[in-house]
């Protein structure tokens, strides 16, 4: 829910290699025997009705293995899987829960959005929410940490609040339904086994991180019992990765429930949620996380070495395609990575996987920190076409936020960021993985999904840094030379190899903490060190991507640079090359918010000067724009309504009045 533009996602605990081993021995048989396709959805689902405990488990175990192919799912749900495995989360045998839970899990995460809606439509949280009951009230029943009992009723919860998390992170229904059953309290329970259980406190963790965010009227049943057990928890130690994100999640919770929390130490509570994810950017993964792969190694070579020990093996992960899902009505990116729907490989493996998702979440966090009220990059792109212009002539549209404006942050906030160094931190963040790392994790198929994990963390910190420089002023960065250095910074991330990355997910992070870094820096009449060539390689690059804020934010760059550059002397040249850039994108491109973003960089780099002035007579700008103003305003009639909201039809339509009496300004005599 809300802003934070996270992917998550969700292992089940099944798959071919994850099996019970008694129904596993029985798929491997049986798949030898007919293939791997050999059971259809029909034969699988029949099992469920079983007298025999075994088989039931069976069929959901193969369930639970067989969705993970995308292309079963339609199957099943043609056959009503979902009423019939909801009865199997209260079976009379554990396992057949458990492994009920596993399949209705995958099912969710593989499923997507349309498929989760669907599974709420068919009710399958009032089982669900029953399970969840009975798990936590087993919780009391047993408390020996060695009992089985304990063991098998907390491996149940496990699987039952991961599929919550599923649920709730693409249903708004669902979401509703858990406020409506009060599934808070029992989600805390399981949050609260973390000193016994610390990968259910984890599944709780995300769930918790999920449902809170957005949700007023939760946080209107939060009570004093549920934000103590998350302060428990933001304070417990770390002994290990597993902790450290534990607590990543702990703190973005206690950030969404902010509101509720009380005032005589919300202040305290903050600043240890920044400490908190401060002390995860800490941790350097360039350096930790060949040191796991190396006690991974060292770890096998002992049990090879052992003479009376089995030998060890190593669960191979493959990396398949995401399913494109959509969170409550906004698009999020297929990645084309679900290792973590795959079995949890050694120990090592799955700290290694913490600690980055534990640094991302941190990222994120701190993103919707300086974005809690603001449109996101997102949601700006669906609502604008300018940010380097004040919008509506006649003031229409007063009430349009304009991205690049410094936002609102309370002292508190700004004060602890600040001291826990949070913008310094952020930007090693964006560096590029480690060759050291890199390389270790090439040296295993299991840990090469990690790769994609290491990359995240730093699109996720290019687009924290974005957010910080439209939040924060300069001086607090460190003023101008500090400005330059982040400058130089990025400018050897984008020009340090011989050509600029084409990957779309680093791209828009880049291009977007560029463009803020400049907006700042020009704002304040700071030199830029970044040469204009470099810049219009950069907005080439962006402009030809197929990510519509790639290619608005690549044009407020040549926007920028080129009213800067407008103020000099002798640059007549490099803004012919801006205008004729900028032309060709706001003639061609094939979106209006382009088109929009694009005329309004055109305004402000030729408003005003000699050099502006005579650049504009060698390109032709003003019969150019005359040109280009009917296909505008035809486009806008013809595509706006059906295609564009009200809020970017209403700046569009002032961009087409500012095109206008721009027009009308060139035509005057001396200019034209």
């Amino acid at each position: 829910m809300g802003k934070s533009k996270t992917n998550k996602f969700k292992r089940p605990q099944f798959s071919s290699a994850g099996l019970p081993v008694s129904a596993a021995q029985e798929a491997g048989a049986e798949d030898e025997a007919h293939g791997e396709d050999s059971c259809p959805a029909a034969e699988l689902l029949e099992k469920l009705q079983s007298p025999c405990a075994d088989v039931r488990e069976f069929a959901c175990a193969s369930i639970s293995r067989v969705v993970q192919q995308d292309r079963t799912i339609p199957g099943f749900l043609q056959k009503d899987a979902v009423r019939r495995l909801g009865p199997m989360l209260l079976d009379a045998s554990v396992a057949v829960r458990e492994t009920a839970a596993g399949a209705l899990r995958n099912l969710s995460a593989c499923g997507g959005q349309e498929v989760c809606e669907d599974m709420v439509k068919h009710d399958v949280m009032t089982p669900l929410t029953a399970l969840l009951r009975e798990c936590c009230a087993g919780f009391g029943s047993w408390t020996e940490p060695e009992n089985d009992r304990v063991n098998a009723v907390e491996n149940v919860a496990n699987e039952a609040v991961n599929l919550l998390w599923n649920l709730c992170e693409s249903s708004s229904q669902a979401v509703f339904l858990f406020n409506k059953a009060a599934l808070l309290d029992a989600v805390t329970q399981c949050l609260e086994r973390h000193p016994q259980n610390v990968e259910l406190a984890t599944s709780a963790a995300h769930c918790l991180h999920t449902v809170t965010e957005d949700n007023p009227e939760l946080l209107r049943s939060l009570n004093s019992a549920a934000l103590g057990v998350l302060e428990n928890v933001l304070l417990s130690p770390e002994p290990d990765m597993a902790h450290t994100l534990l607590r990543a999640l702990a703190a973005g919770t206690l950030w969404n429930v902010k509101a509720s929390l009380p005032v005589a130490h919300q202040a305290q509570t903050l600043n240890a949620v920044v400490a908190t994810m401060s002390r995860c950017l800490d941790l350097d993964t360039g350096t930790l996380i060949p040191e796991l792969r190396e006690a991974e190694e060292a770890r096998h070579r002992n049990t090879e070495a052992a003479p009376d020990s089995e030998e060890g093996t190593v669960e191979e992960m493959e990396e398949e395609e995401a399913p494109k899902r959509k969170k409550h009505g906004n698009s999020v990116k297929a990645d084309n990575d679900l290792s973590d729907l795959l079995p949890g490989g050694g120990e090592e493996l799955r700290e290694a996987a913490a600690l980055l998702t534990a640094q991302q979440t941190s990222l994120e966090i701190i993103v919707n920190m300086c974005c809690s009220d603001d449109p996101s990059d997102d949601e700006w792109e669906e609502e604008s076409s300018s940010d380097e212009s004040d919008v509506g002539p006649d003031g229409i549209c007063d009430g349009v936020s304009n991205l690049m404006s410094p936002l609102c942050l309370s002292d508190e906030i700004h004060g602890a960021l600040i001291s826990h160094s949070i913008p310094e931190k952020v930007i090693k963040k964006t560096d590029f993985p480690r060759k050291e790392a890199v390389d270790a994790c090439l040296q295993n198929s299991s840990w090469k999904h990690l790769i994609k994990k290491m990359r995240r963390v730093q699109s996720r910190a290019l687009t924290c840094l974005h957010s910080i420089l439209s939040t924060m002023d300069a001086e607090s960065l460190g003023g101008a030379a500090a400005l330059q250095g982040a400058a130089q910074h990025l400018s050897v991330l984008i020009f340090g190899a011989e050509e600029i990355p084409k990957d779309e997910e680093f791209l828009e992070a880049v291009i977007s903490a560029m463009r803020s870094l400049l907006q700042m820096m020009a704002s304040r009449s700071i030199p830029q060190c970044i040469a204009p060539q470099q810049l219009m390689s950069l907005s080439e690059a962006g402009t030809s991507c197929g990510v519509v804020s790639v290619r608005v934010s690549a044009v407020a760059i040549l926007g920028i640079t080129g009213s800067t550059l407008a103020k000099e002397k002798g640059t007549a040249e490099t803004l012919q090359m801006i205008g004729n850039a900028l032309l060709q994108v706001a003639t061609r491109d094939v979106d209006l918010v382009v088109n929009g973003e694009a005329l309004d960089a055109l305004f402000d780099v030729f408003a005003d000067g000699d050099e502006a002035e005579a650049a504009a007579k060698s390109i032709r700008l003003l019969p150019a724009l005359k040109a280009l103003q009917p296909v505008f305003k035809a486009k806008i009639r013809k595509e706006g309504r059906g295609k564009y909201n009200p809020q970017q039809l209403c700046v569009l339509d002032n961009i087409k009045a500012n095109l206008r009496r721009f027009i009308g300004y060139l035509e005057k005599p001396g200019l034209s």
